[in-house]
């Protein structure tokens, strides 16, 4: 197996569990500037070609209510679509057939919160926060750069989703606030089978990530710094011993009341930062951020999209010459491992409906290109790149240690020996 991690160019390993998705690293000092678009300047050495965002979906119901803690009703009106959100749409496998299955959105319909609504769906909150993004990318990309069409073009714009509801729902309310309801044609929503999901750490689809992260999972809990303030939350909270409950659960249903105006046990307001760095300080250990070979298997395949796409824009090899836009529709635990390979993780959840941007430029007199990141509208000094402009080749280089190819990617994900299974 270790020749396999040395010819991926890999120097350690990074840990995950939990089976929709998680994670952390340690910061590094981002270039805290404001985003600008310096292709609506006619005078400016660079051109704009290609702009590809990653986003994490909006407000939700939790996965899972915090056990023995008072309830709140989870009301159905608590999903109610906006009507400026509303377009047409259809959503589709890669090949443009139909839907697949999703046994991820399954497993959720299987329970039922308070209130009578299931976990994990996108609320009104969370669609209004995904036009709004649209809105912001609308006011740079439409409005003052001039750099697309004001009205949705399949051949402009391509659009993938993990197949979960409120990732889907996500991305039709971006793409309404980006063209405000304008389309020439139906959007398709692209989506792929759960086993050969890369829009976020696939442990289903990857028997090595499985095997390495159910250990690292099971283990942080009982880091003696965790588990001691664990203990006492939940005897702060009133929950049972018996009930099984973590810092990333108690954080998940409480930043999901308050985002929607509903009420948290008054323990919780004193608790509120303990609870957030916990959850991050399980995350950083799942992960084992000082090691790569997990992280390369979390994202690796997502990171090698993002670098062909643009291989394929620079080198005129797209099926859809004029494509300027991909839209990824995913989740907290697909931002966080791509901010850690980034270098730029800042120790802090991802936001509903954070987004990561990655733009193509081109100098105009000597054709270089450049790659520029930004994070929720912030630019991003990327690790081992010379500028927030970072050339090309220095973008490669600083990601090569984790992006992986479909062929390198299974051969690592199948090789299992000398790994024990839990």
């Amino acid at each position: 197996m270790r020749s396999l991690w040395t010819k991926a160019g890999v120097v350690g390993s990074v840990s995950m569990a939990f089976g929709s998705m998680w994670w952390s690293q340690k910061k590094t000092e981002p270039d805290q500037v404001s985003s600008t678009s310096a292709d609506k300047n006619p005078s400016s050495p660079y051109e704009l070609k290609l702009v590809q965002v990653l986003f994490r979906h909006g407000a939700r119901t939790p996965l899972k209510s915090i056990p023995d803690v008072m309830e709140v009703q989870w009301v159905p009106t608590l999903l109610d679509p906006p009507p400026h959100t509303h377009i047409d749409y259809v959503v589709t496998d890669l090949e443009g057939g139909p839907k697949p299955p999703a046994p991820v959105e399954d497993s959720y319909r299987k329970n039922v919160l308070t209130g009578g609504t299931f976990p994990g769906q996108l609320t009104t909150v969370g669609m209004q926060q995904l036009y709004e993004l649209g809105k912001r990318l609308r006011g740079k990309y439409i409005e003052e750069s001039h750099f697309l069409n004001s009205a949705f073009s399949p051949a402009e714009v391509y659009i993938r989703s993990t197949n979960i509801v409120r990732t889907i729902e996500s991305a039709k309310c971006l793409v309404a606030g980006l063209f405000q309801q304008k389309q020439k044609e139906i959007v398709s929503i692209l989506t792929t089978e759960a086993e050969s999901e890369i829009l976020y750490p696939n442990y289903h689809g990857c028997k090595v990530l499985k095997i390495l992260g159910s250990h690292r999972w099971a283990e942080s809990s009982t880091l003696p710094d965790i588990a001691a303030d664990l203990q006492s939350i939940q005897s702060a909270l009133g929950i049972a011993a018996h009930q099984h409950v973590d810092f990333i659960l108690i954080r998940d249903d409480m930043v999901a009341r308050e985002t929607h105006g509903l009420p948290c046990p008054a323990v919780l307001d004193t608790w509120r930062n303990t609870v957030e760095q916990r959850a991050v300080d399980m995350i950083c250990h799942v992960y084992e951020p000082s090691k790569r070979e997990n992280l390369q298997l979390c994202v690796g395949p997502l990171l090698h999209t993002l670098l062909s796409n643009i291989d394929e824009k620079l080198n005129d090899t797209s099926s859809e010459p004029n494509r300027k836009l991909f839209l990824y529709s995913a989740h907290d635990t697909t931002l966080i491992p791509c901010l850690m390979a980034f270098g730029v993780f800042d120790m802090r959840w991802p936001p509903y409906a954070a987004d990561i941007t990655l733009e193509l430029h081109q100098h105009r007199q000597t054709k270089e290109a450049f790659v520029k990141v930004s994070y929720i509208g912030q630019d991003q000094l990327i690790q081992g790149c010379s500028g927030v402009y970072c050339p090309l080749e220095e973008f490669k280089q600083a990601l090569s240690a984790y992006s992986l190819s479909s062929e390198l990617y299974h051969s690592l994900c199948n090789n299992t020996e000398g790994l024990t299974k839990p």
